[in-house]
Protein backbone atom coordinates (compact mmCIF):
# COMPACT_ATOMS: atom_id res chain seq x y z
CA UNK A 1 0.00 0.00 0.00
CA UNK A 2 1.60 3.39 -1.09
CA UNK A 3 2.42 6.12 1.46
CA UNK A 4 1.31 9.49 2.14
CA UNK A 5 4.18 11.49 1.70
CA UNK A 6 4.14 15.04 3.60
CA UNK A 7 5.34 18.03 1.51
CA UNK A 8 5.62 20.98 3.48
CA UNK A 9 4.53 24.02 2.96
CA UNK A 10 7.77 25.92 2.09
CA UNK A 11 8.45 27.26 -1.49
CA UNK A 12 11.45 26.84 -3.43
CA UNK A 13 12.90 30.20 -4.43
CA UNK A 14 16.05 31.26 -6.44
CA UNK A 15 18.71 33.60 -5.47
CA UNK A 16 19.22 36.28 -7.97
CA UNK A 17 22.73 35.91 -6.55
CA UNK A 18 22.92 32.24 -8.18
CA UNK A 19 23.10 33.71 -11.83
CA UNK A 20 25.95 35.94 -11.49
CA UNK A 21 27.73 37.49 -14.13
CA UNK A 22 24.17 37.10 -15.47
CA UNK A 23 22.06 39.86 -13.80
CA UNK A 24 19.18 40.29 -11.72
CA UNK A 25 16.22 40.83 -14.66
CA UNK A 26 18.04 37.68 -16.08
CA UNK A 27 17.30 35.89 -12.98
CA UNK A 28 13.35 36.15 -12.91
CA UNK A 29 13.62 34.81 -16.56
CA UNK A 30 15.48 31.50 -15.47
CA UNK A 31 13.27 31.28 -12.55
CA UNK A 32 10.14 31.10 -14.35
CA UNK A 33 11.57 28.65 -17.14
CA UNK A 34 13.29 26.19 -14.83
CA UNK A 35 10.10 26.70 -12.24
CA UNK A 36 11.08 27.98 -8.74
CA UNK A 37 8.18 29.34 -6.92
CA UNK A 38 9.84 32.66 -6.52
CA UNK A 39 12.93 34.59 -6.36
CA UNK A 40 15.06 36.37 -3.67
CA UNK A 41 16.37 39.59 -4.52
CA UNK A 42 20.28 40.06 -3.73
CA UNK A 43 20.46 43.71 -3.19
CA UNK A 44 23.83 44.56 -4.61
CA UNK A 45 25.56 46.83 -7.30
CA UNK A 46 23.43 45.68 -10.05
CA UNK A 47 21.46 48.60 -10.80
CA UNK A 48 17.93 46.72 -11.10
CA UNK A 49 18.44 44.91 -7.93
CA UNK A 50 18.16 48.43 -6.34
CA UNK A 51 15.45 49.61 -8.18
CA UNK A 52 11.77 48.13 -6.68
CA UNK A 53 9.78 49.61 -9.90
CA UNK A 54 11.69 47.61 -12.04
CA UNK A 55 11.50 44.62 -9.70
CA UNK A 56 8.26 44.86 -9.64
CA UNK A 57 7.71 44.64 -13.32
CA UNK A 58 10.11 41.93 -13.97
CA UNK A 59 7.83 39.94 -11.36
CA UNK A 60 5.06 40.78 -13.41
CA UNK A 61 6.33 40.09 -16.81
CA UNK A 62 7.56 36.81 -15.87
CA UNK A 63 5.14 35.53 -12.99
CA UNK A 64 7.69 35.03 -10.21
CA UNK A 65 7.14 36.59 -6.98
CA UNK A 66 9.31 38.00 -4.63
CA UNK A 67 9.75 35.97 -1.77
CA UNK A 68 12.57 37.78 0.31
CA UNK A 69 14.85 40.38 0.24
CA UNK A 70 18.70 40.29 1.07
CA UNK A 71 19.78 43.44 2.63
CA UNK A 72 22.98 44.73 0.62
CA UNK A 73 25.24 44.36 3.73
CA UNK A 74 28.02 42.47 1.74
CA UNK A 75 31.79 44.01 1.56
CA UNK A 76 30.80 45.24 -1.53
CA UNK A 77 27.43 46.83 -1.19
CA UNK A 78 29.04 48.74 1.73
CA UNK A 79 27.60 51.89 -0.35
CA UNK A 80 24.67 50.57 -1.92
CA UNK A 81 21.55 52.22 -0.63
CA UNK A 82 23.64 54.76 1.43
CA UNK A 83 26.23 53.91 4.23
CA UNK A 84 23.92 53.78 7.10
CA UNK A 85 23.10 50.03 8.29
CA UNK A 86 19.75 50.83 9.86
CA UNK A 87 18.68 52.85 6.90
CA UNK A 88 19.75 49.99 4.57
CA UNK A 89 17.04 47.53 6.96
CA UNK A 90 14.46 50.01 6.70
CA UNK A 91 14.72 50.49 3.06
CA UNK A 92 15.11 46.31 2.75
CA UNK A 93 11.88 45.83 4.74
CA UNK A 94 10.10 48.60 2.72
CA UNK A 95 11.25 46.99 -0.79
CA UNK A 96 10.05 44.03 0.97
CA UNK A 97 6.57 45.11 1.67
CA UNK A 98 5.89 46.64 -1.62
CA UNK A 99 7.03 43.38 -3.50
CA UNK A 100 5.09 41.21 -1.11
CA UNK A 101 7.81 39.64 -0.07
CA UNK A 102 7.62 38.35 3.42
CA UNK A 103 11.47 38.32 5.00
CA UNK A 104 13.98 40.66 5.25
CA UNK A 105 17.83 38.57 5.27
CA UNK A 106 20.61 39.64 6.96
CA UNK A 107 24.53 39.17 7.93
CA UNK A 108 25.68 40.52 11.19
CA UNK A 109 27.68 43.75 11.75
CA UNK A 110 31.47 43.91 10.79
CA UNK A 111 33.29 44.46 13.65
CA UNK A 112 34.26 47.57 12.57
CA UNK A 113 30.44 48.96 12.26
CA UNK A 114 30.94 49.43 16.45
CA UNK A 115 27.56 51.30 16.65
CA UNK A 116 25.96 49.21 14.43
CA UNK A 117 27.17 46.15 16.31
CA UNK A 118 26.78 47.47 19.87
CA UNK A 119 22.93 48.01 19.48
CA UNK A 120 22.21 44.96 16.50
CA UNK A 121 20.46 42.29 18.52
CA UNK A 122 17.99 44.81 20.08
CA UNK A 123 17.71 46.31 16.92
CA UNK A 124 17.18 43.47 14.85
CA UNK A 125 14.55 42.82 17.44
CA UNK A 126 12.56 46.19 17.35
CA UNK A 127 12.60 45.98 13.78
CA UNK A 128 11.01 42.72 13.45
CA UNK A 129 8.33 43.37 15.71
CA UNK A 130 7.09 46.50 14.21
CA UNK A 131 5.93 44.70 10.77
CA UNK A 132 4.97 41.75 9.79
CA UNK A 133 8.11 41.53 7.79
CA UNK A 134 10.38 38.99 9.29
CA UNK A 135 13.86 40.09 9.91
CA UNK A 136 16.12 36.79 9.78
CA UNK A 137 20.01 36.88 10.89
CA UNK A 138 22.38 34.54 8.49
CA UNK A 139 24.62 32.41 10.14
CA UNK A 140 28.15 33.55 8.84
CA UNK A 141 31.82 32.14 9.12
CA UNK A 142 35.45 32.72 10.61
CA UNK A 143 37.43 34.38 8.10
CA UNK A 144 40.91 31.94 7.66
CA UNK A 145 44.17 32.96 6.15
CA UNK A 146 46.89 30.36 6.21
CA UNK A 147 46.74 29.06 9.89
CA UNK A 148 44.78 32.03 11.44
CA UNK A 149 41.32 32.80 12.13
CA UNK A 150 39.75 36.72 11.75
CA UNK A 151 36.74 37.04 13.75
CA UNK A 152 35.21 39.40 11.11
CA UNK A 153 31.34 39.90 12.74
CA UNK A 154 30.03 40.86 15.64
CA UNK A 155 28.51 40.53 18.28
CA UNK A 156 29.83 36.97 16.52
CA UNK A 157 29.85 34.90 13.08
CA UNK A 158 26.92 32.05 14.68
CA UNK A 159 23.71 34.07 15.24
CA UNK A 160 22.22 31.11 17.65
CA UNK A 161 24.48 32.57 20.47
CA UNK A 162 22.09 35.83 20.54
CA UNK A 163 17.95 36.03 21.28
CA UNK A 164 17.15 36.94 17.67
CA UNK A 165 13.89 36.45 16.80
CA UNK A 166 14.20 34.72 13.48
CA UNK A 167 17.41 32.84 12.03
CA UNK A 168 18.66 31.90 7.61
CA UNK A 169 20.23 28.89 7.90
CA UNK A 170 23.01 28.63 5.35
CA UNK A 171 24.54 25.22 4.40
CA UNK A 172 27.54 26.99 2.36
CA UNK A 173 28.09 29.06 5.82
CA UNK A 174 28.14 25.75 7.77
CA UNK A 175 30.61 24.46 5.86
CA UNK A 176 32.81 27.46 5.93
CA UNK A 177 33.10 27.39 9.43
CA UNK A 178 33.26 23.67 9.84
CA UNK A 179 29.99 23.35 11.73
CA UNK A 180 27.64 20.87 12.09
CA UNK A 181 24.12 21.89 10.18
CA UNK A 182 21.58 19.54 11.75
CA UNK A 183 22.63 20.62 14.76
CA UNK A 184 22.61 24.41 14.08
CA UNK A 185 19.23 24.01 12.79
CA UNK A 186 18.33 22.36 15.92
CA UNK A 187 19.72 25.37 17.86
CA UNK A 188 17.43 27.65 15.75
CA UNK A 189 14.85 25.68 16.52
CA UNK A 190 11.49 27.04 15.50
CA UNK A 191 13.20 30.41 15.06
CA UNK A 192 14.27 29.13 11.84
CA UNK A 193 12.90 31.06 9.17
CA UNK A 194 14.59 30.81 6.24
CA UNK A 195 17.10 28.66 4.22
CA UNK A 196 20.09 28.82 2.02
CA UNK A 197 20.39 25.58 0.23
CA UNK A 198 23.80 24.84 -1.15
CA UNK A 199 27.01 23.20 -0.46
CA UNK A 200 30.48 22.71 0.49
CA UNK A 201 33.71 21.19 0.85
CA UNK A 202 34.94 21.81 4.27
CA UNK A 203 37.62 23.67 2.71
CA UNK A 204 37.43 26.85 4.53
CA UNK A 205 36.54 28.37 1.09
CA UNK A 206 32.41 29.82 0.67
CA UNK A 207 32.00 27.60 -2.02
CA UNK A 208 28.52 27.75 -2.95
CA UNK A 209 28.30 24.61 -4.70
CA UNK A 210 25.02 23.01 -5.88
CA UNK A 211 23.59 20.58 -3.31
CA UNK A 212 24.87 16.88 -3.41
CA UNK A 213 28.09 18.38 -5.01
CA UNK A 214 29.78 19.05 -1.72
CA UNK A 215 30.01 16.83 2.10
CA UNK A 216 26.97 19.11 3.62
CA UNK A 217 24.11 16.78 4.97
CA UNK A 218 21.97 18.58 2.31
CA UNK A 219 19.44 15.98 1.63
CA UNK A 220 18.95 15.12 5.47
CA UNK A 221 18.56 18.97 6.37
CA UNK A 222 15.91 18.88 3.66
CA UNK A 223 14.17 16.05 4.89
CA UNK A 224 14.05 17.14 8.50
CA UNK A 225 12.56 20.30 7.61
CA UNK A 226 9.58 18.01 5.58
CA UNK A 227 9.09 15.93 8.85
CA UNK A 228 8.95 18.90 10.74
CA UNK A 229 6.21 20.50 8.74
CA UNK A 230 8.74 23.58 7.77
CA UNK A 231 6.66 26.29 6.56
CA UNK A 232 9.64 29.20 5.36
CA UNK A 233 11.45 29.26 2.24
CA UNK A 234 14.33 27.30 0.68
CA UNK A 235 16.48 29.79 -1.41
CA UNK A 236 18.67 28.23 -4.10
CA UNK A 237 21.58 30.17 -3.39
CA UNK A 238 25.15 28.68 -5.48
CA UNK A 239 27.86 30.12 -7.64
CA UNK A 240 27.72 29.53 -11.06
CA UNK A 241 29.90 31.94 -12.22
CA UNK A 242 32.35 29.14 -13.56
CA UNK A 243 29.39 27.40 -15.58
CA UNK A 244 31.21 26.99 -19.25
CA UNK A 245 28.19 28.89 -21.06
CA UNK A 246 24.54 30.14 -20.07
CA UNK A 247 22.77 26.47 -20.86
CA UNK A 248 25.13 24.94 -18.71
CA UNK A 249 24.35 27.70 -15.79
CA UNK A 250 20.96 26.73 -16.63
CA UNK A 251 21.72 22.96 -16.19
CA UNK A 252 23.06 23.26 -12.80
CA UNK A 253 20.46 25.79 -11.52
CA UNK A 254 18.17 22.97 -13.04
CA UNK A 255 19.70 20.06 -10.89
CA UNK A 256 19.77 21.77 -7.68
CA UNK A 257 15.56 22.74 -7.92
CA UNK A 258 15.06 19.31 -8.85
CA UNK A 259 17.41 17.78 -5.66
CA UNK A 260 15.56 20.54 -3.62
CA UNK A 261 12.41 18.96 -4.38
CA UNK A 262 13.17 15.82 -4.17
CA UNK A 263 13.79 15.86 -0.32
CA UNK A 264 11.52 17.94 0.52
CA UNK A 265 8.86 15.05 -0.35
CA UNK A 266 10.64 13.39 1.45
CA UNK A 267 10.70 12.66 5.05
CA UNK A 268 12.68 10.10 6.95
CA UNK A 269 10.16 6.44 8.19
CA UNK A 270 8.67 6.61 11.39
CA UNK A 271 9.84 4.80 13.76
CA UNK A 272 7.88 2.57 16.09
CA UNK A 273 9.02 1.76 19.95
CA UNK A 274 11.19 -1.05 18.82
CA UNK A 275 13.06 0.21 16.58
CA UNK A 276 11.79 -0.84 13.32
CA UNK A 277 9.49 1.23 10.16
CA UNK A 278 6.33 1.58 10.93
CA UNK A 279 3.12 3.09 9.42
CA UNK A 280 2.76 6.39 8.87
Amino acid sequence: MAHQVPVPDAKIALSTASVYPENTAAAFEIAGRLGYDGVEVMVWTDPVSQDVDTLEELSARHGVPVLAVHAPCLLVTQRVWGTDPWAKLLRSRDAAQRLGASTVVVHPPFRWQRAYARDFVRGIRRLDGETDITFAVENMYPWRYRDREVLAYAPGWDPTKNEFPHFTLDVSHTATSRSDALAMADRMGDRLAHVHIADGSGSGKDEHLVPGRGSQPCAALLERLAATGYGGHVVVEVNTRRAASPEARRADLAEALAFTRLHLATAPPAVNRGGEPGPR
